[in-house]
């Protein structure tokens, strides 16, 4: 027997802004809804979208691959296209897929990278000994 997933999606547009929540499973059999989505508010002349993911529950490949494709829509039609509220395993899972660009507030390296970074700066010796 075939598992069903499903995932409910809200839009509210303010101006050229619009939110697009999404609830419950992104995966091979919906997301290509988000893409759908994405081309509706493109169409509508929305140019600003953020993907609320406070109630997302699951997200697989197809999903990121869903987030990046509607990333590269709105950046081609000149907009930006920002995930809020993501849950620590999707955050990680763009963290590991280097997309955390598609954060919303986010620097462009991760923590745990620039931790790294700063860690072996603090090494690193500020003057040579003669």
């Amino acid at each position: 027997m075939p598992v069903r997933s499903s995932l409910n999606i809200h839009r509210r547009d303010r101006k050229s802004h619009a939110t697009i929540a999404l609830a419950g499973e992104l995966d091979l059999a919906t997301a290509h809804f988000v893409r759908v989505m994405i081309e509706d508010c493109l169409g509508d002349g929305i140019r600003t979208v953020d993907i609320d993911l406070t109630l997302l529950t699951f997200c697989d490949i197809s999903g990121l691959n869903a987030f990046l494709a509607a990333s590269r829509l709105t950046t081609t039609a000149g907009g930006s296209l920002c995930l809020r509220h993501p849950s620590p395993m999707l955050t990680r899972l763009l963290d590991l897929a280097a997309t955390g660009f598609l954060l919303y507030d986010r620097p462009l390296v991760s923590a745990s990278r620039a931790a790294v970074a700063d860690d072996l700066a603090a090494r690193r010796p500020t003057s040579l000994a003669s």
